[in-house]
Formats: C-alpha cells, structure tokens, sequence
C-alpha cells in the first residue's frame, strides 16, 4: 500500500490547470506553492514544466504527505515542503516571481483568505504572479448548482468555509497590490484566476486598506 496520501480530483483537474501554467508561468522561474495538499499537483506541475524551480508548502500535519511524493518524484526542480501558515507568517519562504495555490480559497476562513493575498503581495515582486484554482461565485451568485450544493456541504462542515466571491477576492488582491489579468473557465464549474503584482507605488499599503475596511 502506497504511504502516498492521494486526491482523485487532483487527477481530474490537473491536466487543464497545467495547460493555463504553461501560459501564464511560461517567463517564470521560482514558483512557491501555498497549500500543497497532497502533492501531487507539484509533482505534475514541475514534471512539465521543468524551467521552474517548484517550492511545496502547507500546514505542519501535511507536510509529511507532501514530502512522500516530492521524495518519490526526484525532481531536481521540486523541493521538500516548507512549513506555511498564512496567519502567522510575515513573508514567503524565499525570493519568488509567482505563487500558485488551489482549492484553498473555500477552505480557510475569511480572514486566513485576505491574509493570503496580503501575504503574497508583500512578497512577489513588480510584476509577479498569483494564480488561485477554485470554485468562485461571481456577483454574489453560484455558478453552478452543484458548486451551490458544494458550498451547503462546505458551511455544514465549518460555517467559516464556503466558496467565495470573485470580487471579494479581487478586493483583497487590490488592498495588497494586486490587479487581476484574467480569469479562465475550467472543467467542473471552476476557474483559475491571474492577480499580477503592480509596482510598489501603485497601492498604498497595508495600513491603508486597513483603515479603509
């Protein structure tokens, strides 16, 4: 039996996220990953596309999961997890010039959320990008029936949890100095969404957006 920890849909969906990462990532070079879940995605991602430097990280209980698959892959372009909680850290584990996370936006609450986006736009640099996969309602409506029922499940489980609004979302990105370049359709009612990083005289702060929420 494999000691791999293993998500069928992480299977379905990689296949049309890999096709948006060789677009958007195509002039990237050191990718951080929050949230890596299982680790099958990095392993996939940076199997395809070898002229990243892929970085793995996650919560502490999911590390070892992680570090089963990275390990298994042997992958000179992915590295072991690091350990990454957007609530207590102040800055990214390195230097990076693109963060990728998926399927986290519906499971932290709405806090860990903006300090997500606060978090990568401190770090990334002029002109670098933030890509999030996931189910996201647009004008406060579900896209889907099934990604409504989805959400019923979610707010059951923990009413802090839900699927969100893709102005929302674009609100946090805009108070931590991020605009977003586009947003593509996926299989499942999901999308992958592209924040880019404006220059640092294009927002005005953290302090700002504070005092204006």
């Amino acid at each position: 039996m494999s000691d791999k920890p293993f998500a069928p849909a992480a299977n379905r969906n990689r296949e049309p996220i890999l096709e948006v990462l060789r677009s958007e990532f195509a002039d990237r070079h050191r990718v951080l990953e929050i949230g890596s879940g299982t680790g099958q995605h990095a392993v996939w991602f940076a199997h395809h596309l070898r002229h990243l430097a892929w970085q793995t990280s996650d919560l502490q209980d999911r590390l070892a999961g992680i570090s089963a698959w990275v390990s298994s892959a042997a992958l000179a372009n992915l590295a072991q997890p690091v350990e990454l909680d957007v609530m207590s850290t102040t800055d990214l584990p390195g230097n990076y010039d693109a963060v990728f996370s998926a399927n986290t936006a519906h499971i932290m609450d709405i806090d860990a959320v903006r300090e997500m986006f606060r978090l990568v736009g401190r770090s990334l640099p002029e002109g670098g990008k933030f890509l999030l996969y996931g189910p996201f309602n647009m004008q406060g409506r579900f896209t889907s029936e099934s990604n409504q029922a989805f959400d019923a499940s979610l707010r059951a489980q923990d009413p802090s949890m839900g699927i969100r609004d893709i102005e929302v979302l674009d609100r946090f990105g805009s108070e931590a100095g991020l605009a977003r370049s586009d947003l593509y359709a996926m299989p499942a009612n999901n999308f992958v969404a592209v924040w880019i990083r404006a220059g640092r005289s294009g927002f005005q702060g953290d302090a700002a957006a504070d005092a204006a929420s």
